[in-house]
């Protein structure tokens, strides 16, 4: 049974859970400017809670194609108040998303008991400051920056390139100090790939099991299905929870998520009809 020690919530991973999506920003691809005031966000955590998630992701940056840089100072500004309220209010794991050292910092002192990292500890001071704050960290894979990640992603072996960076990683947080079994890996689907890139990782995700660390999946609403499908984003449901189940049985551990009820669904008719066999 796999239990992660989250600043002193505990993190039952023996089966998958659902993480809710809570951005506080106003650009986001899905939800921009839905949460980013503190009274919505605090619903839309208790809502999630509710509704079965394990974890909420707090991120205060937007990492669609494209996305600006935003500042320390607004950074801090959009995530401190949520975190601090979400702990202060729910019996829930706090997650951080952000690159950025001194949010880490800040987060963990307000609440937050994981780092959820698109840059995999690469920023300045990053490295030494997750060591630091011994909280589990999952580290995701992105070909490029969110700015230009998308303009043509190239790979010589898609899987063997991104196992090898999970390898480099790892090593690199062993080295700083970090435990292995506080890792967490995500292979960063829509983060520098093409649908084709997508859709291979999709079928062959169960190729990253054996590396013995819990894997993050973060498909929700995403453009693999809106380019595939020709819907837009509000209209991504069903296709994202056919991708959530497609990661849960490849052994996928944390299902990152808008649609935190359904996708609770689709993972309890797994969990009762996987006990059958």
């Amino acid at each position: 049974m796999m239990k992660l020690d989250c600043g002193g919530r505990l993190l039952d991973l023996s089966s998958p859970v659902v993480m809710g999506i809570i951005n506080v920003t106003p650009d986001s691809f899905s939800d921009g400017g839905k949460f980013n005031h503190l009274d919505a966000a605090l619903e839309q955590a208790r809502q999630m809670v509710n509704d079965g998630a394990k974890i909420l992701d707090i991120g205060g940056e937007s990492t669609r194609p494209g996305a600006p840089d935003v500042a320390l100072e607004e950074e801090l500004n959009r995530v401190l108040p949520v975190i601090e309220a979400i702990s202060s209010d729910l019996d829930v794991v706090i997650s951080i998303d952000t690159s950025k050292a001194e949010v880490m910092r800040e987060a963990v002192a307000s609440g937050a008991g994981l780092i959820n990292d698109v840059r995999a500890l690469q920023e300045p001071h990053a490295l030494s400051t997750a060591a630091a704050l011994q909280v589990p960290v999952c580290l995701m894979h992105m070909q490029g920056q969110p700015r230009t990640m998308q303009h043509s992603p190239i790979y010589d072996d898609l899987m063997g390139d991104i196992r090898g960076f999970f390898e480099a990683r790892i090593e690199a947080c062993v080295q700083a100090g970090i435990p292995r079994e506080q890792l967490l890996l995500d292979p960063g689907f829509g983060f520098g790939k093409t649908l084709e890139h997508n859709y291979q990782l999709l079928a062959q995700l169960s190729g990253f099991t054996d590396l013995g660390l819990p894997l993050l999946t973060g498909l929700s609403r995403k453009s693999m299905f809106g380019n595939l499908l020709g819907r837009d984003t509000s209209e991504r449901l069903a296709a994202s929870l056919a991708g959530a189940l497609l990661c849960a049985q490849q052994g996928a551990s944390i299902i990152r998520v808008h649609d935190v009820r359904e996708t609770q669904d689709v993972l309890r008719v797994l969990e009762v009809t996987q006990a059958q066999r």
